[in-house]
């Protein structure tokens, strides 16, 4: 069974940083991808950024690729995203998800739930002063 567990949310102020990480277990044969997906409030889901098992290649949202790393260890099964200079915006529940991204994903970072097949709780990410 898989399971993917978010940690490291919390309130920060902007300009800061935080780095979440996403614990995974199991491995679904036909997936090789992890993913970083945001719900903020009164938004849709955005896909942030997809990682490959090997750890390349990775693909970001244009939007936020200058500010946001991702990240796995796969000795430790975990997955990380880093976050710098917080803004406001990245007010929003961070989700780990397992499954490849559409290229339309990849595209616009457009996403739905149906789009992964495995999803953690999400972590909440406050940006506030």
């Amino acid at each position: 069974q898989v399971q993917l567990v978010e940690a490291g949310g919390g309130l920060v102020q902007p300009g800061g940083s935080l780095r979440l990480p996403c614990s995974t277990s199991g491995t679904p044969i036909n997936s090789r991808w992890i993913n970083w997906v945001r719900h903020a409030p009164g938004k849709e889901l955005e896909w942030v950024a997809a990682i490959n098992s090997g750890g390349n290649p990775m693909y970001y949202n244009l939007t936020v690729k200058a500010r946001f790393t991702i990240s796995r260890d796969n000795a430790e099964s975990t997955l990380y995203l880093v976050i710098d200079s917080l803004k406001p915006e990245d007010t929003a529940v961070y989700y780990c998800t397992k499954g490849t991204p559409k290229p339309r994903t990849i595209l616009t970072g457009e996403t739905s739930r149906a789009d992964f097949d495995y999803w953690g709780q999400g972590t909440q990410v406050t940006v506030s002063s």
